[in-house]
């Protein structure tokens, strides 16, 4: 289960994070956003121990979302040991997404 990301914890739980983390920027009246829910969890599962997995809810946390540049959802942001390496916006396929964060693990 991906960990829920407010304003209070984002810095210790994605930015102070070693390694790689995934924030997974969601809406709940997203139509892409909720067809990425089954493919974040299998590639959760299947990348334990590699990359740390989060959620941040746009309309929870919309000043967070702001000053991360999110302008639209989903929005997967890439961080590695506490600086943002990518943004990308919109589906992504798991194939996809599983290769982008294996090529940050490299």
């Amino acid at each position: 289960m991906p960990i829920v990301i407010r304003q209070d914890n984002f810095e210790q739980e994605v930015m102070a994070a070693p390694g790689l983390v995934l924030l997974d920027v969601y809406a709940t009246w997203c139509g892409p956003c909720q067809q990425m829910e089954p493919v974040i969890a299998e590639l959760e599962k299947e990348m334990a121990g590699t990359c740390k997995f989060a959620k941040l809810n746009v309309e929870e946390a919309r000043d967070l979302s702001i000053k991360l540049g999110v302008t639209s959802v989903p929005t997967f942001i890439f961080v590695l040991d506490g600086q943002i390496k990518d943004k990308v916006v919109g589906y992504m396929g798991k194939l996809t997404l599983k290769e982008k964060l294996e090529s940050y693990l490299k």
